[in-house]
C-alpha cells in the first residue's frame, strides 16, 4: 500500500476509520469483488483496524488516568504521554 494511503489512515478519526472498515468488510463478504481489488481493500482494512485499535488504546489509557477525589468522584485527568 502506498505511503499516501497509510498517511490518510493515520489522520482518520475513530468513527471514520470504523465506518470505512465496516464498508470494506461488507464488500469482501459480498463476494463480488475481483481478486486483486479484494487484496488491495483487505490491506486497507488491516491499516484501518490498526488505526482503530490505536485510538481505542489511547482512549483507554486516558480513562485509566482519571483521578478520584476523597469522595470517589472524578476530579480531573492527567495528560496522556503520547509519543
Amino acid at each position: 500500500m502506498s505511503e499516501k494511503k497509510q498517511a490518510d489512515v493515520a489522520t482518520l478519526s475513530f468513527e471514520r476509520a470504523l465506518e470505512e472498515l465496516e464498508s470494506i468488510v461488507e464488500r469482501l463478504e459480498s463476494g463480488n469483488v475481483p481478486l486483486e481489488e479484494s487484496v488491495t481493500i483487505y490491506e486497507r482494512g488491516e491499516a484501518l483496524k490498526r488505526r482503530c485499535e490505536e485510538l481505542l488504546s489511547q482512549a483507554e489509557a486516558r480513562v485509566q488516568k482519571i483521578t478520584l477525589d476523597a469522595a470517589g468522584k472524578p476530579k480531573g485527568t492527567e495528560p496522556l504521554d503520547v509519543g
